[in-house]
């Protein structure tokens, strides 16, 4: 989310948020990858203690939102050694989209939403990652602001125009490979876009770890915080650990995840597409 934005979510609860690891009891030997997304906000282009906490969260792969050129620049510079493979989509001014990863980007496609009124687009790429190829998409969705700058109108009218947005960028996705979804969401866990998701088999790491708010803005009246951002895995997938990392100093705090396959006695079986709104998470959370 953009600073601009900050003030939207002004009925989120005030509360001194702790980010904590969870460490989930990985199986004996099973591979396993470790995803950091982290929105860097885009007005603080190569902002050291930013970077630092890339570089902290010691991740495999690295989804990132709110890329600039400016940012580019300076994350290459930066991490051109440890990331050897990296891909930039710049676009709509805060809409920029990266990947930078320890092994080999294999495909990568941006995903362009059928609404205008979305924004921005997504990203999707396939890792060739220990455990086979990882389909991870990046996605940062519209916040909850009218295309006026209303606050209030946005509160109300934005939830079904990020429910398509990820069901544009989830037609894409190749249902055989093991995904994962990740970034700034514009949303907590009772979002519509949130519900689409897991009525579609996915689930929310952060609850995984003991639920953590994600995004903080100071205000007059104290410091704000709100769970913006996720990481959703697929059926095929389970976390071993995951955490809101208090590193950086962007308004959006890093969320690292990680992942290991499921074993297949234990994936769900696949229920039918949803037809129509989700179900009991499709309100809107503002």
């Amino acid at each position: 989310m953009r600073p601009a934005f900050g003030l939207v979510l002004l009925s989120a609860a005030l509360c001194a948020c702790t980010p904590t690891p969870a460490s989930l009891a990985p199986a004996e030997g099973a591979p396993q990858l470790r995803v950091m997304s982290y929105n860097l906000n885009y007005g603080l282009a190569g902002d050291a203690a930013t970077m630092d906490a890339i570089a902290e969260g010691e991740a495999e792969v690295v989804l990132l939102q709110e890329t600039t050129p400016a940012w580019e620049a300076a994350l290459r510079s930066r991490f051109a050694r440890r990331y050897p493979h990296m891909t930039f989509h710049h676009c709509c001014g805060a809409g920029g989209l990266a990947v930078m990863s320890v092994h080999p980007i294999a495909s990568e496609q941006r995903l362009e939403p059928s609404e205008r009124d979305a924004w921005f687009p997504g990203l999707k790429v396939v890792v060739d990652a220990p455990m086979g190829p990882v389909q991870l998409v990046d996605v940062h969705l519209r916040p909850p602001v009218s295309n006026t700058g209303s606050i209030l109108s946005g509160v109300l009218s934005t939830p079904p125009v990020r429910r398509q947005q990820i069901a544009d960028f989830h037609a894409a996705f190749d249902p055989a490979l093991p995904t994962i979804v990740a970034g700034d969401f514009n949303e907590s866990s009772g979002g519509r876009a949130v519900g689409f998701l897991v009525d579609r088999g996915f689930r929310d790491a952060l609850p995984e770890g003991g639920a953590r708010n994600t995004w903080r803005w100071t205000t007059s009246i104290g410091t704000i915080e709100q769970q913006l951002d996720h990481i959703m895995f697929g059926p095929t997938l389970r976390p071993t650990a995951m955490e809101v990392r208090p590193d950086g100093r962007s308004d959006h705090l890093p969320l690292v995840g990680t992942f290991t396959p499921r074993p297949p006695a234990l994936v769900p079986p696949k229920k039918p597409a949803p037809q129509g709104e989700p179900s009991s998470l499709s309100g809107a959370s503002y």
